[in-house]
């Protein structure tokens, strides 16, 4: 895994990517925004490990940057912030995940292995269908009646877990482990955001709607025009 470190701390920079190193990753250090646009767009990286509050510019602006050029960069957040909505703010910047300082190394490290391991390998050209919903398995194409619509990465592991699992209630726990690939809670309600973002691609414009909400339970994909 090759990964962006953009940390304005150099001593922390420096620790943090000796430890990572020692795990067998490749890492590059950004100590500012500026330095990490620019080695974005001269370098191909598996991930960016981005913390938020840096100086004059924040990694939230450089998230958006991120985004604007690549939909498939994983993009790890962290920050000492604990605020809900501050973590609202890096989803919608359009972070994978997020991380509260301080934090245990050890799921630091299992965060960032879920987020290489977030493209499941298809062989077949299976495509899964919901009513005029369409899924192709190898192209990753996504369909709803003649629109193709352009989902970002976790967007579609998501959508192609529900669509595996139609008709049946899942609940945020089991989307959290097979989806992001963490068997413990994210502490954040992640699965609800990317919940949103879904259904404004997928349903907000097309009848029927597809993705329920079950209360106290989770979510269910399934065509109840039928």
């Amino acid at each position: 895994m090759k990964l962006l470190l953009v940390e304005d701390d150099l001593m922390a920079a420096a620790l943090l990517k000796g430890r990572l190193e020692q795990e067998g990753l490749e890492v590059a250090v950004a100590l500012n925004v500026p330095s990490a646009q620019q080695m974005l767009t001269s370098a191909t990286y598996t991930a960016v490990l981005l913390k938020v509050d840096l100086p004059e510019s924040s990694g939230f602006e450089l998230c958006r940057f991120i985004r604007q050029h690549s939909e498939k960069l994983s993009v790890l957040m962290f920050t000492a912030n604990t605020s809900t909505d501050y973590k609202l703010q890096g989803f919608e910047a359009g972070a994978d995940d997020y991380l509260v300082q301080p934090f245990e190394f050890g799921e630091l490290l299992a965060r960032l292995r879920a987020l290489h391991r977030r493209y499941p390998v298809v062989h077949t050209e299976k495509v899964l269908k919901v009513a005029d919903l369409e899924l192709h398995g190898s192209s990753k194409i996504v369909k709803r009646g003649d629109k193709r619509i352009d989902l970002t990465g976790r967007e579609l592991a998501l959508l192609e877990y529900f669509m595996h699992n139609q008709g049946r209630a899942v609940t945020r726990q089991e989307i959290v482990h097979k989806v992001w690939d963490l068997s413990f809670n994210t502490g954040t309600n992640v699965v609800d955001v990317y919940v949103n973002y879904l259904r404004k691609k997928i349903d907000r414009e097309f009848t029927p709607k597809l993705i329920h909400t079950l209360n106290g339970i989770g979510y269910i994909l399934e065509d109840r025009a039928v």
